[in-house]
């Protein structure tokens, strides 16, 4: 069945397996639905209808329901009138009331990107399904269903930089609006990454919240080119690279919580371009040592090592342990016009007055190891390096801490003592550690229990001593475990710090020139009153700050 341009009724085409197999679900309605009455009183004028070529449809016999949701911003369709019906591949079937308005048609077609065949309705049919699909839609879970709605009134986005000379038509476009919303929806749920990824048949988006991952949204495969080119002109990176990573900057101003920073990399992988959009919040350089999480013994250690005039500081652990917030703490207390402080980051990570920053770039040959060489020329007092990831940067790192400097850095490794293995296996020489290194710290970050819904649960003394804990270190046997509220997820919000702080005391430093093991390096340690990070955690349990679970997970 095919319906014909320019006559009242349809014609019959090609034989009726074919017509069968071929029809679409509009076109089916539109023949069921087809005007035989001109005299009818929803008919529209059938020499219009000639004129123009249009097909007639009844809205009483097509199920409003089926309308795809995710295709025509709600402005262009109460500012138009306008329903879609229905979507295959890229072209799209809607309904209107005025053929005669190319206005319409031409705006909608510039903000989605398809092929429209358009159908008649009458006037006060259409007026009643388009207020019906809107109140649906506005009800409707915002990222979930309706994408390209604000979701956020309170925040707003008064500028994203590098501010572009863009116009207002473009402002508006739902891609433009999907976008701003994603940064405004990852920074209201406190996310620290952002995750987009494209797969054979689906495109995800995902937030890391407390250090989960967690799927947000689906939105249509068919945007992801589109999505990602968005993202790209926003961290001026090059639109018609697609074949290789690329790293770029957002910076995103609300009226609320200030300026924003988003870290971006683009990944190429076999179904399109992944991106990974890390935020930084330069608040979170400035919530002071006491909100971290150590122990009053932990803080004493890392804040006697933070006035020394020379020596390495080593903080250590995974990616999004947290460790450049325990540097840029530290660097803050340090941070007084008396210091002349340099940063040598991959890439800056949080701005701050007072330091003076670099970002290395290994592809201009300017890495660790030449900005160090640079700082030393510069009159430092204290000196940040992001990471030690080779003996060049080690050995310039260490050679500094031995020329009254301050010397701070981070390193992946599990615990605090396989820190000292690690640079011995990089070819530092055991006398260099035992003279430079003055302090290590290992750290995890533990979600922590919603203080409106944690639940207190009694737990067996052979559990608790199977777990680790000392005797009588949980008052009453009672431990607590996550809830579940509307405060919270899944009954976590927010996260605390578990910390090994070991300083490399005379007795630390003569066994490890002694050629001592990790093991007998973290015995050292613990029969000195050092705590390990299983101890920690377990002291946070039983404070009530996470759970057992938690604890088990992290170490």
């Amino acid at each position: 069945m095919s319906i014909s341009r320019g006559n009242s009724r349809p014609t019959q085409t090609g034989n009726s397996a074919s017509s069968s197999s071929t029809t679409l679900p509009v076109a089916a309605a539109v023949k069921r639905s087809f005007v035989q009455d001109p005299t009818a009183r929803t008919a529209p004028d059938l020499r219009r209808v000639s004129a123009f070529g249009i097909p007639l449809l009844d809205l009483a016999v097509f199920d409003i329901l089926c309308c795809p949701e995710q295709v025509i911003d709600l402005k262009l369709i109460r500012k138009h009138r306008v329903l879609p019906l229905f979507q295959r591949s890229n072209r799209l079937f809607l309904a209107i009331c005025d053929p005669a308005d190319c206005s319409c048609l031409n705006d909608i077609k510039f903000h989605t990107g398809l092929l429209l065949d358009v159908v008649l309705v009458a006037v006060e049919q259409l007026q009643t399904a388009v207020t019906e699909f809107i109140a649906r839609q506005e009800t409707s879970q915002p990222l979930q269903q309706d994408w390209q709605d604000s979701r956020l009134e309170a925040l707003h986005l008064e500028q994203v930089l590098p501010v572009m000379a863009e116009d207002a038509a473009i402002d508006e476009a739902p891609i433009v609006r999907f976008v701003n919303n994603l940064l405004l929806d990852a920074i209201a749920s406190d996310a620290s990454d952002i995750h987009i990824e494209p797969y054979e048949r689906s495109y995800r988006v995902r937030f890391r919240v407390d250090g989960i991952l967690r799927e947000i949204t689906r939105p249509p495969i068919r945007l992801a080119g589109r999505i990602a080119a968005r993202i790209k002109v926003m961290a001026q990176l090059d639109i018609s690279e697609t074949r290789l990573p690329q790293d770029g900057r957002i910076k995103i101003r609300t009226s609320r919580l200030g300026a924003m920073d988003f870290r971006v990399n683009i990944l190429p992988t076999m179904w399109g371009e992944k991106i990974v959009l890390r935020l930084l919040d330069s608040a979170s350089a400035r919530i002071g040592i006491d909100a971290l999480g150590f122990t009053p013994e932990q803080k004493l250690l890392y804040l006697n090592a933070l006035q020394r005039s020379q020596g390495l500081v080593m903080v250590t652990g995974p990616t999004g342990s947290g460790k450049s917030v325990t540097l840029y703490t530290g660097l803050n207390i340090l941070n007084s016009s008396e210091r002349n402080i340099a940063t040598a980051e991959d890439p800056v990570e949080i701005n701050i007055d007072g330091l003076n920053q670099v970002s290395v770039n290994a592809k201009q040959g300017f890495n660790f190891t030449a900005a160090l060489r640079a700082f030393l020329r510069q009159d430092p007092d204290v000196i940040m390096v992001g990471e030690i990831r080779d003996l060049e940067t080690a050995d310039t790192a260490l050679k500094a801490a031995q020329t009254g400097h301050l010397v701070l850095s981070t390193l992946h490794t599990n615990t605090a003592v396989q820190t000292i293995t690690r640079l011995l296996d990089m070819g530092i020489a055991p006398f260099n550690l035992a003279t430079s290194v003055s302090l290590i710290i290992a750290q995890r970050l533990a979600r922590r229990l919603c203080s409106h819904c944690k639940e207190s649960v009694s737990i067996s003394e052979k559990v608790l001593s199977d777990a680790g804990f000392k005797p009588g270190q949980v008052a009453g046997n009672r431990l607590f475990r996550a809830g579940a509220c509307e405060k919270c997820r899944n009954g976590y919000k927010g996260r605390v710090g578990i910390f090994e702080v070991v300083p490399i005391a005379e007795s630390l430093s003569q066994s490890n020139m002694a050629g001592a093991t990790p093991i007998e390096l973290a015995a050292l340690a613990r029969a000195a009153g050092y705590r390990n990070l299983r101890e920690s955690a377990l002291a946070q349990v039983a404070s009530g700050h996470t759970s057992l679970d938690e604890a088990n997970r992290l170490v």
